[in-house]
Order: C-alpha cells, then structure tokens, then sequence
C-alpha cells in the first residue's frame, strides 16, 4: 500500500499538469494506456483476462471508474494536496462499508486511530474558500466511489487474479471515456503525449499495488495506510506547484503518521496474540 500511495502520487502530478485537457480524455488515456501494459503483464501469467465473477468485476469497474473521474475533477481544479486530502475521506467509508458488505469487524481502537488520522487530514486541509460546495461535493463522492471500489477487491479474494482485477477497471475506464471523449475532444500537444503515457505507467503500478495489499490483509486495516499518500501529495505540492505549509499542517502531518503508525503496531499486536 505505501508503494501504491507513491505511485499514486506521482500520477497526481500528470493530471496536474494535464489541467487543460478534457478530464474524461484522462480517464480515457489513463485506463487505455493501463489496460496495454495489464494485457501484457497478464499474458505472462497465463491466467484469463475474462475472470469467472463478471458481476462484481464489473461493479468494481464502475465504482473505480466514476471515483477515478471525480477524484480528477477535484485534482485538476484545487490545489494537489487539498485535493488529495478530501478524498482520503475513503478509508472511513472503507471501513464503514466492510462491516456490511464483508462482514468486517472494526474494534473500538481502530475508530479511535481512524478519528486521529481523519482528524490530521481535516487540520492540513484547513479551511481553504476555494473550495467550493460543489467541489467538495464531488470529493466526497469519489471517496465514497473508492470506498466500494476497494470493498469489491477484498471481496474478488482468492477467486480472481489481481491483474484480472485490475484489468476489469482498465478496460471499463478506457471504453466510459472513449464514450466521453468522442464528444469532447481536445487534442494534446507536445509534452502532454509525454504526461498522458506516464500517467498510465505510474496509474498501473499503483493499482497493482493497491489490489495486492488488499488481497493480502483486512480492509479497514489496509485502507487506513492512504493517508500516508497526502505525505507525497503535500511535498509534491511545495516544490512543483509552490504550495506552502504552515504549523496546522505540520501538526496535521504528525496526526496522520500517529493514527497510521498506531493502527498498524496494535493490529499486528492483536494478530500476533492470536495466532500464540
């Protein structure tokens, strides 16, 4: 999860920097780009791209898909760690929705690690009027889209690939923004070329990642480590865009290690006690 969060940040910065292009024409590219290298990498594993789950592959390339288009529209239009920060609201829904959908069982003291790391990302976030009613609207619904994303994953466990899994989001992605894009059409120039391959590159990579670790480990557990993402949102901020950081954001960044760092050593506590 923490090389996914990486990689997921250095694609923040392609969209960043794609801020001009159509944001369905970054889906298209984005999931178009993916799906290449996700054929290729499935080919050597000789597994079936076409799965045996398809209702919930598909569910987890719509979710996927309309969180990805909402999580663009609010990097392109605030500032990238703002963004990043209103969106990793997704953990808490994560973890609220596993209780249903999987069964999950959340203790007391994750809800209390959960508030701290969510009270850190509301300190950073600050309170910022560019952002708008709407904006914030679409940020809470692509965490909530994320949300049964991830939730769709933990469920496709041991009944399908990771890289089916991942490919399944590629390809619905891909052909929902060719669909867009043939009525919204804006050709990229020079070095956008450049930025729209990289941001399928690093966008695989991360999804890659981010199917592994919840194949591997409880949802709300693995979830709650995102936040460590808004550590890359908020340096990348600094030294590419010129975002600065004052003292609130500086204690907010303390709160969201704190929450993360104490969920991990207790739950791994808990889970050693267990299995002695």
């Amino acid at each position: 999860m923490l090389m996914a969060t990486f990689w997921f940040a250095l694609m923040n910065v392609m969209v960043k920097e794609l801020t001009h292009l159509p944001t369905m024409e970054l889906v298209f590219f984005r999931c178009g780009i993916a799906s290449v290298i996700g054929f290729a990498a499935l080919k050597n594993t000789k597994e079936s791209w076409i799965g045996s789950n398809r209702k919930l592959l598909l569910l987890r390339g719509f979710f996927g898909t309309a969180g990805l288009y909402t999580y663009f529209i609010t990097v392109q239009h605030l500032p990238l760690g703002t963004a990043v920060a209103i969106q990793y609201l997704s953990p808490i829904f994560t973890a609220i929705i596993a209780i249903y959908i999987l069964k999950e069982r959340v203790l007391p003291y994750q809800w209390v690690f959960f508030a701290v790391s969510f009270a850190g990302v509301l300190l950073i976030k600050g309170v910022d009027t560019r952002i708008s009613w709407p904006l914030l609207g679409i940020g809470i619904s692509s965490s909530i889209f994320s949300a049964l994303a991830y939730n769709m994953i933990r469920t496709l466990k041991a009944k399908e690939h990771p890289l089916v899994v991942v490919l399944h989001f590629q390809i619905f992605g891909a052909i929902t923004g060719l669909i867009f894009t043939l009525f919204n059409w804006k050709m990229p120039i020079g070095i956008d070329w450049v930025y729209l391959l990289l941001l399928g590159a690093f966008t695989q990579l991360g999804q890659v990642n981010l199917t592994r670790a919840f194949h591997s480990e409880n949802a709300a557990k693995v979830s709650i480590i995102q936040y460590s993402g808004i550590i890359y949102a908020l340096i990348f901020g600094w030294f590419i865009y010129g975002e600065t950081h004052g003292w609130f954001e500086v204690a907010g960044i303390i709160l969201v290690i704190s929450g993360v760092l104490l969920n991990i050593l207790f739950s791994s506590k808990i889970v050693k006690e267990k299995v002695n």
